[in-house]
């Protein structure tokens, strides 16, 4: 249905403008975390524990809002799936990309997640991209441009190390595009979110740990408080919180306009990374960040749902 010309666009409603403003603080800080968690422990093995914490504190929920847990055989496989893709392969390459490249520039490379959500979008669930959408788009993804050229001059790696990462980076973004248009399906909306997202992070931390245990053998321990605090960040706030946030926005304006936040992530974690870790800002990085949060309005202030 049509929106009168006067109608308020739903993707600038209070209802979805605080959940994504949220989740795009705790995701933009998440970056200085995982690289933190690089080291001692595995990246499967740290993604493992990730998503352990994540599913038992969403079991919680989903028993505290009482969710029915009668999911069925495919209510299960489907949360398996999505387990698999969001909270195994998304995580588990992009954890990778990390040990190659600056979280810097993975968290921008991330940023174009837009594309396949919009193309996905487009394909499986009919949704049209609007005038202004795509305006939106080109103004934030030349933003993205631009910072990625200020990360790759700056990253101290060499050439092959920063196309690895970046390779890494890049299938973790079609993992999680397949996750985002899953969770915009008419499928994903017959199942509670509280117990089908328990289901399918516990699933993912089964296939992490199975993953782990093949490529780097027995669970590995670091007793460092700051590791697990980071676990316990990532595994509530990052996951728990962020995921169920994150999807109900989805569902409301679509995976296009929803990926918008990893448009804006990269710049939430540069400013970070100023007050943390000394980082200084280019022109080049002033001219992204500008245009990336122009993008973002233009496209998030069209009046036409992306539906």
């Amino acid at each position: 249905m049509l929106q009168p010309p006067s109608a308020k666009p739903q993707s600038a409603r209070l209802a979805v403008l605080i959940p994504f403003g949220i989740v795009t603080l705790i995701w933009g800080s998440t970056w200085l975390v995982i690289r933190d968690q690089l080291g001692v422990v595995p990246p499967s093995w740290s993604v493992s524990y990730r998503f352990l914490v994540a599913g038992i504190a969403m079991s919680g929920y989903a028993l505290w809002k009482r969710d029915s847990w009668r999911l069925g055989a495919s209510g299960l496989g489907f949360a398996a799936l999505l387990g698999f893709a969001q909270f195994c392969l998304n995580f588990n390459f992009v954890y990778r990309a990390e040990q190659h490249i600056t979280s810097g520039l993975v968290s921008v490379v991330f940023a174009m997640l837009l594309i396949p959500n919009a193309v996905l979008g487009r394909i499986f669930l009919g949704q049209k991209l609007g005038r202004q959408l795509l305006i939106g788009s080109a103004v934030a993804m030349a933003g993205i441009v631009l910072l990625f050229m200020r990360e790759a001059r700056v990253d101290p790696h060499g050439p092959w190390q920063v196309l690895a990462g970046v390779g890494f980076t890049l299938c973790g973004v079609l993992s999680a595009s397949t996750a985002n248009v899953m969770q915009a399906t008419p499928t994903a909306a017959r199942y509670p979110m509280g117990s089908m997202l328990a289901v399918a992070m516990l699933a993912g931390a089964a296939f992490d740990a199975l993953f782990a245990y093949a490529t780097a053998g027995p669970p590995v321990i670091e007793y460092r408080a700051a590791y697990w605090a980071g676990i316990l960040y990532l595994g509530l706030f990052a996951s728990a919180l962020a995921f169920p946030l994150y999807f109900g926005v989805l569902r409301t304006i679509g995976p296009a306009k929803a990926a918008y936040s990893s448009v804006i992530v990269p710049v939430i974690a540069m400013c970070l990374s100023t007050l943390f870790e000394g980082y200084r800002w280019s022109g080049l990085a002033v001219a992204g960040a500008t245009l990336a949060a122009a993008g973002l309005v233009i496209a998030l202030r069209a009046r036409r749902p992306n539906r």
